[in-house]
C-alpha cells in the first residue's frame, strides 16, 4: 500500500476516534446527565484524559496525517510529500503520548472507582482498597448512592477511554512508521496537484 493512501486511511481513523475520546470525557462530567455534583466528582475526570490526551493530543495528528496523504499545499512532487510526511511523524509522536496519556489516567480511574456518597452519608473513593475487583462485583456498585448509577456511568465511560486509547497508540505508533518510510522513501504517487 502507497505510503499516502496509509496515512490518509490512518489519519480517517484517528480522527473519530479522538472525537469519541472528547465525548466520552465530557459525559464524564455529567455523571447521570445532570451538573449537579460537579464539585464532587473523581479526581481523574478532572484530569481531562479523555478531551486533552486522547482527544486533541490525537486530532492533530489525524488531521496531520489525512493531509500527509492528500495532496496538500505544502508544494508538489517529492519535496512536498516528505515535508507533509515528515509533519505527520512529529504529530504522530506527540499523539502516541496523548493516547498514553489517556490510557493511563482512564486505567488508574478504573482501578480506584468513582468518588461517590456513601450510604454513612461521606463522599469519598469506596472502592479504593478494592484494587479494582469492584468492577466484577457488582454488588458492591450499591456503596454508592449518589449520583445516581455512577459506577456504572464510570465504568462505561472509562473503559471506553481505555479502548479508545489503545487503538489510538496503535494506530498512531503505525502511522510514525508509516510517516518515515515516507520522509525517507517518498510517496508512491507520481503527481501531486493542489486540492
Amino acid at each position: 500500500m502507497c505510503t499516502g493512501k496509509c496515512a490518509r486511511f490512518l489519519g480517517l481513523c484517528l480522527i473519530p476516534l479522538s472525537l469519541v475520546s472528547i465525548i466520552a470525557n465530557a459525559l464524564l462530567m455529567a455523571p447521570n446527565a445532570k451538573t449537579t455534583w460537579n464539585d464532587k466528582l473523581s479526581k481523574h475526570v478532572w484530569y481531562m484524559a479523555g478531551f486533552i490526551g486522547g482527544g486533541l493530543m490525537v486530532l492533530c495528528p489525524g488531521i496531520a496525517a489525512v493531509r500527509a496523504g492528500g495532496k496538500g499545499c505544502c508544494g508538489a512532487g517529492c519535496c512536498g510529500n516528505r515535508c507533509r510526511m515528515l509533519r505527520s511523524v512529529f504529530s504522530s509522536a506527540f499523539g502516541v503520548l496523548g493516547a498514553i496519556y489517556c490510557l493511563s489516567v482512564s486505567g488508574a480511574a478504573l482501578r480506584l472507582g468513582p468518588r461517590c456518597r456513601t450510604q454513612n452519608d461521606q463522599w469519598t473513593y469506596p472502592f479504593q482498597d478494592t484494587e479494582g475487583s469492584y468492577l466484577v462485583n457488582r454488588t458492591q456498585w450499591s456503596w454508592c448512592v449518589e449520583p445516581p448509577n455512577v459506577v456504572q456511568w464510570n465504568v462505561t465511560l472509562f473503559s471506553l477511554l481505555v479502548a479508545v486509547s489503545c487503538l489510538e497508540i496503535v494506530f498512531c505508533g503505525v502511522q510514525l512508521v508509516n510517516a518515515s518510510i515516507g520522509v525517507f522513501c517518498g510517496d508512491c504517487r507520481k503527481e501531486v496537484g493542489r486540492q
